[in-house]
């Protein structure tokens, strides 16, 4: 079972217990959140807005960080142009504590258990004879 969450614009795989890096959070650490679902995934698939609202994506902020250094370098051939910039993203850590998929979902129905034969006492008798 897994679901497909979006977050700060970008969209996020996640299962139950993943830990994953998001844009900066406006939470505190150890605090739940809500994340919004855009797909999920049990024994079939939900996609749409109605089906959506049934489910539930929590997780815990497990603390706040900054992402890798990118350098970003610009410059211009033959005339002298050089500028040297970078920049750290502000992350949230969130680890997914529970994956609650929409209870009134389409279950696939069992097989029907076959009828077995009725054995009387005749049928014994005639095999006994």
């Amino acid at each position: 079972m897994y679901a497909v969450v979006e977050s700060g614009g970008k969209q996020y795989k996640v299962e139950e217990g993943t830990s994953l890096f998001v844009d900066r959070l406006d939470a505190k650490e150890g605090d739940k959140v809500t994340l919004r679902p855009v797909l999920f995934r049990d024994d079939d698939v939900i996609v749409g807005a109605k089906d959506l609202a049934k489910v539930k994506v929590e997780a815990k902020v497990a603390g706040h960080l900054r992402g890798k250094k990118i350098k970003v370098f610009k410059y211009k051939a033959k005339k002298g142009y050089r500028k040297r910039a970078g920049h750290r993203s502000e992350l949230t850590r969130l680890e997914v504590t529970s994956l609650k998929g929409a209870k009134g979902g389409s279950k696939k129905a069992e097989p029907a258990k076959k009828a077995e034969p009725a054995t009387s006492a005749k049928a014994s008798e005639n095999e006994e004879a």
